[in-house]
């Protein structure tokens, strides 16, 4: 009997605090407890959609639950009203606490994304370039990179494009590996990358789950080493929401980095800023409010040499 008696009071106090959940928020605690409360593995969460045509993977849910990511695309809130039913929910229960929390946005919404999520990214990418058969050192280093990233109407990552200048260091190169990691709730499926100067496009892989979009770009000659080389390349995205920063990470040191970011006039942010990080989790130092051109609707940084870390620009909307 003690044992019965101490189960029913863990149930009680979990169906306690789902119910405190589910009038307080926010959304990612009510999912989190409601989760709990039926007991349910996320694979099980997922195959219960899954059978409802509702295609969500577990490290989404994941993200869900701890408040990285927020459903923001049709196919997520169709997934969030599928998990009222299947979590024995009121109906739109969770659905009136996405959007309690997104009328506080601005407030609420953190201004990167989680460490988690771009440790996430990183295992993928290393099985995706294994998919692939290619090495970490693509036998090329960078002398300059120029980035160009346009932010649309609806506040989105529409698209960027890239300008490189390498060198190689070692015999037989033909190839760049291009990499491009969307906003949360993107769909890389629905991405193009294009091949603009001096190169072609040729094995593509995506992951769903953490938006990383990986593309061959191969050379039409063998670089040996010591021979230069420029190529261009441009990825249209636009499948996520609002999109609030672009973010660099840098391996060794290399040359110079420039990142233009171009804003849509029907969308223009309050202010800007720069950012240095030493590490994707160490804390964001070295700001500094970059002034948005009247005419271009646009902001840059240049860095004459990069050093090992993250660099990005920043900006906030009203």
């Amino acid at each position: 009997m003690p044992h019965a008696t101490q189960h029913a009071d863990v149930a009680s106090a979990t169906t306690a605090e789902l119910d405190a959940a589910l009038r307080g928020g926010p959304f990612h605690v009510a999912l989190r407890a409601a989760i709990a409360a039926r007991g349910l593995p996320l694979q099980r969460v997922q195959h219960h959609l899954s059978r409802r045509g509702v295609k969500v993977g577990v490290t989404s849910l994941s993200y869900w639950q701890q408040g990285a990511r927020r459903p923001q695309r049709p196919e997520s809130l169709r997934a969030v009203r599928a998990l009222e039913e299947i979590l024995q929910l009121p109906e739109e229960s969770l659905i009136r606490l996405l959007a309690e929390n997104d009328a506080h946005a601005c407030a609420q919404r953190p201004a990167a994304r989680s460490y988690r999520s771009l440790v996430e990214a990183s295992g993928v990418l290393e099985r995706l370039l294994d998919e692939l058969s290619l090495p970490p050192d693509g036998g090329l280093l960078t002398l300059g990179h120029h980035e160009r990233v346009r932010i649309g109407a609806r506040r989105e990552l529409a698209g960027r494009e890239s300008h490189h200048i390498v060198r190689a260091h070692k015999d037989g190169v033909d190839r760049f590996v291009a990499v491009h990691h969307g906003d949360p709730e993107c769909a890389p499926e629905r991405m193009r990358l294009h091949a603009l100067d001096n190169c072609r496009t040729g094995r593509t892989r995506v992951h769903h789950d953490t938006g990383v979009l990986v593309a061959e770009l191969l050379f039409d000659t063998r670089l040996r080493a010591g021979d230069t080389f420029l190529f261009r390349y441009g990825v249209e995205d636009g499948t996520a929401g609002e999109s609030r920063e672009y973010v660099r990470g840098f391996g060794p040191a290399g040359g110079q980095y420039a990142l233009q970011v171009s804003f849509d006039g029907r969308a223009l942010p309050t202010r800007c800023h720069r950012f240095t990080q030493h590490s994707a989790a160490a804390p964001r130092g070295g700001r500094l409010e970059l002034p948005i051109s009247a005419r271009h609707h646009s902001v840059h940084l240049v860095e004459p040499r990069v050093r090992t870390g993250v660099l990005g620009i920043g900006w906030d909307w009203e």
